[in-house]
């Protein structure tokens, strides 16, 4: 799709926008060009017209053309954005669930309504405002209501630490993560884990000095399951060695794909603390396994919980997609139904997101349910009314680029079973230091809205080959955190 803009600078929104009504079509944005035959376009312009500034947007799609104009006294982002929604909405008949929100954390943005103008007219106005659906308004609001708890606890010292294990036993056909599989990574884990070990004793002692409480372990990946037990074993124990542990209330580890699980790698993550696990089936249905490169089958997720409750854990979680290629929305309901029957006290219902870097991009066959927004929006309804009546209550909410139905992922709970760290890292109410190759350090200021980030090397040969880099950025968390106690004086 070719983007042009005179006169103003809202590239980021406008660009996002254009991807809302045609994921299939990377946007480019250059200045006097012409599209090329039958590709989508779209101009804007703002003018001013000595009495205020005139908002013009022109559009096509190939087939037909509209142009719309507006005015207001002030030049601001938001009359540009809402002018392009409603002409891209009208040419192409599309009424997104989501409106005009395009960014990943609705959830915070209608808390910052909420807490300025109050719960009903807060409401009010993130519906209005962003054109946002009565249906989807109402999930966020209960996302709100559900996280406010673990949000008001948080103190100013306290701070979750994530650990990422890169590694996968194969790569999943829609995988744009990090992570790399055993067959080509197996050497790399051993250095990858003495190196990460030095890593999480530098951020252990800089947390101490500045007096941080960790409340809160995650460790993500990947698969960190892909590990054998001794190595979990170890890394748990370094983590309990060089963090105080005291006020930790939660430790999370993404068993994930159960073809990676065994009783003894359960047993050593139930001795070393953990408390919480995930088991992915992401689908029930073994051809749609197939289909997406997971090498294992339904049996073996049904196996896995069965392996998962024998070794003590009550809290599991179970991550489920909308939008697999081959998956059908009767489909879905057949996977969610059989899941629940496995009992998880979390289940993450997450829209196929397709990312560039995925390898099912270039399979045309494979996406053809990803490009059917009223069949996404089918299974994600389905699982909304399903799971709210079978007691489980929604509790946090993020969305990504090119998600099938340009949906949300969501994660929902039974009663007592949130898991706080999703709740402070999907929000960004909380801080999240984080460890390993591809970690986003996120340092919240607990005095203003402030949020600082600090990146880890993405790939695992990046975080070996330039390790010292890692630990010195982690020198970042002290000089932050001075910042933000700044302004308390």
């Amino acid at each position: 799709m070719l983007l042009t803009m005179t006169g103003h600078g809202y590239r980021f929104e406008c660009e996002n926008l254009c991807r809302v009504f045609f994921p299939y079509s990377p946007v480019r944005v250059e200045e006097g060009s012409m599209p090329a035959p039958g590709e989508p376009w779209a101009d804007t312009r703002i003018e001013y017209d000595g009495g205020g500034w005139l908002y013009t947007v022109s559009a096509g799609d190939g087939n037909r053309e509209l142009s719309r104009s507006a005015s207001a006294a002030e030049q601001d982002e938001y009359p540009m954005t809402r002018l392009l929604f409603d002409v891209l909405s009208e040419l192409t008949g599309i009424k997104p669930a989501w409106g005009m929100l395009t960014g990943v954390h609705p959830v915070k943005l209608l808390r910052q309504h909420v807490e300025r103008s109050g719960p009903e007219a807060g409401m009010r106005e993130f519906r209005e405002r962003w054109l946002v659906s009565e249906g989807r308004a109402q999930l966020a609001g209960r996302v709100l209501k559900a996280q406010r708890p673990a949000v008001e606890e948080l103190s100013p010292e306290d701070y979750s630490l994530y650990v990422g294990i890169p590694f996968c036993p194969t790569r999943c056909a829609y995988c744009s993560f990090i992570s790399q599989d055993m067959a080509h990574a197996k050497k790399a884990v051993e250095p990858y884990l003495e190196l990460l070990n030095l890593e999480l004793e530098r951020t252990a002692q800089i947390a101490g000095e500045l007096g941080l409480r960790l409340i809160s372990v995650y460790i993500g990946g990947g698969t960190p399951t892909t590990l054998s037990a001794e190595q979990l074993r170890a890394l748990c124990a370094k983590i309990r060695k060089v963090f105080p542990m005291e006020r930790c209330r939660e430790f999370t580890v993404e068993a994930g794909r159960p073809d990676t699980l065994s009783m003894e790698k359960l047993l050593a993550l139930k001795e070393a603390g953990v408390g919480r696990i995930s088991i992915n089936p992401q689908t029930m249905s073994d051809r749609v396994l197939q289909n997406i490169g997971r090498r294992h089958t339904a049996q073996d997720v049904v196996d896995g919980f069965e392996l998962a409750h024998k070794a003590g854990f009550r809290d599991i979680n179970a991550d489920l997609i909308v939008g697999l290629p081959g998956d059908s929305p009767e489909g879905f309901a057949d996977t969610l139904e059989r899941v629940l029957e496995l009992s998880p006290t979390n289940i993450t219902v997450h829209s196929l997101a397709i990312k560039r870097s995925a390898g099912i991009v270039a399979d045309e066959d494979a996406l053809s349910l990803h490009k059917r927004p009223e069949a996404a929006a089918k299974m994600m309804d389905h699982a909304i009314n399903t799971l709210t009546g079978a007691g489980f209550e929604p509790y946090y909410l993020y969305r990504q680029t090119r998600m099938a139905g340009n949906l949300e992922n969501t994660g929902w709970a039974l009663p007592g079973s949130i898991c706080r760290y999703n709740i402070y890292t999907m929000d960004e109410s909380g801080t999240v230091i984080a460890c390993g190759a591809g970690g986003v350090t996120k340092l919240k200021d607990p005095y203003s809205p402030d949020l600082k980030r600090i990146f880890n090397f993405k790939y695992p040969f990046e975080y070996i080959s330039r390790h010292g880099e890692i630990l010195e950025r982690k020198e970042g968390i002290r000089e932050i955190y001075e910042q933000f106690r700044q302004r308390l004086y």
